[in-house]
């Protein structure tokens, strides 16, 4: 069945599986989330929200976010989800949170870096550590990127947890930067960690299944150059940031979240233009590398994705045809100098 609604996709975003629902039972203590106004955050905190309630358990879940307007905080407070306005890049911002036994780290800054690499430098760097100290007494799940890999072979498989990191650009450099400021707080301090290399997740507004099929739509040429990606349903990727916390651990652990399959962007393209009763226009060449992770692990962990490559194309597709509306921020997935 196809989504078609606003309504109904946030409702398939934050339905929880009885995983989900059993790793809310278990976890002890409340869930505060920082950074909880992106484009993964709201449908997190209902995904937790709704677990924890349908587990039977009383459990605070805390969003913190700027909220710059009122409708954004409003799609929180609807589900009984708590909130909290804080720029956690201000002084003392920090200390006024109330102390959490479960942190997940959300806040990030990715695009716009080139001319202001002071600030991603800030947000992906610098407020980590802040974090780190303040919830040293926490369990820690912080997101981090599969940017932070190099480039890798597309014959080889993705890249693997045990492998060396290469993190080119300020970027990839400042999110490899987080993740060495939790590193370094859970050796200083004990703290439990768990670091997700996500790349990338995906649903219908947003994404780089989103990215493919729009150009398709609109008859723009297909970059091939990174002609290789890896995708994870958004809701998938947020259910086993839940089910994470009972693999923190000091020094921290590292998994990978992606879907398991290596996507060729020429043949989602040519999918797309299926769908679409339209020919793709392609441009340059597919390179031997790629941005790819190998999730194997995690899937071990939590199991298969939920929601398949096909399934998520087919409801981009007719969200598309049927005039969706889109978040209109491009993943630049295509990207191969880390110059975001």
């Amino acid at each position: 069945m196809n989504i078609r609604t606003i309504e109904e996709l946030e409702e398939q975003l934050s339905r929880p599986t009885e995983a989900d629902v059993l790793a809310l039972a278990k976890l002890d203590g409340d869930l505060l989330i920082l950074g909880a106004g992106g484009k993964m955050g709201p449908s997190l905190s209902r995904l937790a929200r709704r677990a924890a309630d349908q587990a039977g358990v009383s459990k605070r879940i805390i969003a913190v976010s700027r909220f710059a307007d009122e409708s954004s905080r409003r799609q929180f407070s609807v589900h009984h989800i708590e909130t909290i306005a804080s720029d956690l890049l201000e002084p003392g911002a920090l200390a006024k949170l109330p102390d959490v036994r479960n942190v997940i780290f959300m806040a990030a800054r990715k695009f716009g870096t080139t001319g202001a690499e002071h600030l991603t430098w800030a947000m992906n760097t610098f407020l980590p550590g802040l974090v780190a100290e303040r919830y040293r007494d926490s369990r820690i799940v912080t997101f981090s990127t599969g940017n932070v890999y190099p480039l890798k072979r597309v014959s080889e498989g993705g890249s693997v947890e045990s492998d060396p990191v290469d993190a080119q650009g300020e970027y990839a450099q400042s999110a490899l930067g987080r993740e060495r400021m939790f590193e370094y707080g859970s050796h200083r301090w004990g703290t439990l960690v768990a670091i997700l290399r996500l790349n990338y997740a995906v649903e219908l507004r947003y994404g780089v299944l989103v990215d493919v099929a729009l150009a398709v739509f609109e008859q723009r040429p297909i970059d091939l150059r990174m002609g290789h990606v890896n995708a994870i349903w958004q809701r998938d990727a947020n259910s086993y940031c839940l089910r994470s916390f009972p693999c923190c651990q000091s020094p921290p652990f590292v998994l990978n979240i992606t879907g398991p399959e290596t996507l060729s962007v020429r043949v989602l393209a040519e999918e797309f233009g299926q769908r679409f009763g339209v020919t793709p226009i392609f441009s340059g060449q597919e390179s031997d590398t790629a941005l790819l992770s190998n999730a194997a692990e995690a899937q071990e962990l939590f199991g298969h994705p939920t929601v398949s490559a096909e399934q998520a194309i087919d409801w981009v597709a007719d969200w598309i045809s049927h005039g969706g509306p889109l978040f209109n921020k491009p993943t630049h997935f295509t990207t191969r100098d880390g110059k975001f």
